[in-house]
């Protein structure tokens, strides 16, 4: 058994070269608000939810990107309440949260 039930990393990658960057969508307060909601629903810590920052993740024309592993789900956000349903819906109580789920297609 992992010592987390799942791993979540938020991409926080800014680009300087103008590129596209998860940073561009605000991805740091989406970071903040799971954090928040994880620890708001006492999902936090061992046997539960572990919300880490990534630096880049090369899937930057899916911007924001964030990805919840052991399941390897990749999700593509707009704003806090898609957070809110990423955190209730999956990490909370493990359902994929389909609409949001970034396609395979999509890379940098």
């Amino acid at each position: 058994m992992s010592y987390y039930q799942r791993h979540v990393f938020f991409c926080l990658n800014q680009r300087s070269n103008g590129e596209a960057s998860c940073a561009d969508h605000d991805a740091q307060a989406a970071f903040d608000h799971c954090k928040s909601r994880v620890k708001q629903l006492g999902l936090a810590g061992k046997d539960g939810v572990r919300v880490n920052k990534a630096g880049c993740l090369d899937r930057c024309a899916g911007g924001p990107v964030a990805v919840v592993y052991p399941e390897a789900v990749w999700y593509s956000w707009v704003d806090q309440s898609d957070i809110d349903e990423i955190v209730e819906s999956h990490l909370r109580d493990g359902q994929v949260v389909e609409r949001l789920v970034l396609p395979d297609s999509v890379g940098r």
